[in-house]
């Protein structure tokens, strides 16, 4: 078993401009996106398209609405210029009129969630300025990485006792491109290849939690999609895991050692990794790795040890253990940019907005939201939320919209 170390916002809707300068065919805008997005409505009595009526929401949300009435009162209170901008019909001598409350409510209950994820994935995707582009050579280019988590939805409870189940998959640098529904945490694992098998993710670094770390799953990503993983192993994999614990770790020197503060919690991680030359028995893994997690809560003093375990198919000179480190560190990052904002910022998991495909849209939603604003350089999301909140062409900046 030898083992060696490894090492000022404009006032006037004629000034609104794109945040991101992009080319066309590059860059497709948020309504093109949403354009994409079936409308299963008859046509018979239709007066709102659906892609305005989603980019009403998507601003709406953008600048702190919380529920679908909020939604509505928001489109209300939005100036024809607004609505005009935002592809609404002008078949009013006065201009677009604003969709009511119960057609927001049927949109957004019957919309096709998978569609509109993707649509929304597809513009942040876009956008995102650390994303690979066309033409680069991606084998002189630091390699980018996806986290992929799940969260439940918890205020919204349906009439059978379920609750909204999400899988998501977040960038490095804090952008949804790919959210799906599953039944359960457990139901998951077969959400998992739906979700990224449209995406490229050729030489991409993709972590996920143990309940993940599936044979077929590191095949998938390797063998299909040319790309790499970082995979945590617990006791859904009791060989390797108890394989794992007995490496002689002790021997392994300590490559790695970062400390955070956040949410009342003080935590030191040590990151130890060595490349292992036989007994892993995981697809395509060449090294393994151990995170000691000591954690202190500020308030109580209380100190928890905690020993991880992960293994990945990158072998020591393409990524050593502060490498390492810093894609886990990346993957914990959904729960703090993405989960943590949405209960905090955005009151999700009071939310009781839980009929047909609302609750997703509404996270779908909120993804767009903090995604355009870590977009602009927005470091605090609720300070963003307000910002907008004040002049109704500020979301519409923010998204991209002219």
């Amino acid at each position: 078993m030898p083992a060696r170390s490894s090492s000022p916002i404009p006032v006037g809707l004629s000034q609104l401009a794109v945040v991101r300068p992009a080319e066309p065919e590059d860059h497709p805008g948020l309504l093109v996106c949403l354009a994409a997005v079936p409308d299963t409505r008859r046509a018979e009595g239709r007066l709102h398209p659906l892609a305005f009526i989603l980019a009403l929401a998507a601003c709406a949300v953008l600048a702190g609405a919380k529920s679908l009435a909020a939604i509505t009162e928001w489109a209300a209170d939005a100036s024809p210029a607004v609505l005009t901008a935002l592809g609404g019909p002008g078949r009013e001598p006065s201009g677009p009129t604003p969709p009511a409350e119960a057609t927001v409510r049927r949109v957004l209950q019957r919309v096709d969630g998978d569609a509109l994820d993707t649509a929304i994935g597809t513009w942040l995707a876009a956008s995102d300025p650390g994303r690979p582009r066309p033409g680069q050579d991606r084998a002189r280019q630091p390699r980018h990485s996806l986290a992929v988590d799940g969260k439940t939805v918890r205020g919204a409870r349906r009439a059978d006792g379920t609750q909204v189940h999400l899988l998501a998959a977040m960038t490095g640098t804090g952008l949804v491109t790919a959210q799906r529904e599953a039944g359960g945490k457990t139901n998951e694992i077969t959400v998992f290849r739906p979700m990224l098998a449209p995406l490229d993710l050729t030489d991409i670094v993709v972590t996920f939690d143990a309940l993940h770390s599936q044979t077929a799953h590191a095949r998938f990503l390797v063998e299909e999609k040319q790309a790499h993983y970082i995979a945590v192993i617990k006791g859904n994999q009791p060989l390797l895991h108890q394989y794992l614990k007995q490496l002689p770790w002790r021997e392994v020197p300590l490559m790695d050692k970062t400390r955070a503060t956040a949410h009342g919690r003080d935590e030191i991680r040590r990151v130890k990794t060595a490349t292992v030359t036989r007994g892993l028995g995981f697809p395509h893994a060449v090294q393994a790795v151990q995170i000691v997690r000591r954690r202190r809560v500020i308030a109580t003093g209380q100190v928890t040890l905690e020993r991880v375990y992960a293994v990945t198919d990158l072998a020591a000179e393409h990524a050593d253990a502060r490498e390492i480190a810093h894609r886990v560190r990346e993957h914990w990052g959904i729960e703090n940019k993405i989960h943590h904002v949405r209960d905090t910022t955005f009151a999700e998991d009071a939310s009781h907005v839980r009929t047909g495909t609302s609750p997703r849209a509404m996270a779908a939603l909120r993804n767009l939201a903090i995604g355009a604003l870590r977009l602009t350089g927005c470091g605090n999301i609720a300070a963003g939320l307000r910002k907008r909140s004040r002049d109704a062409t500020r979301p519409l900046t923010t998204l991209g919209i002219t």
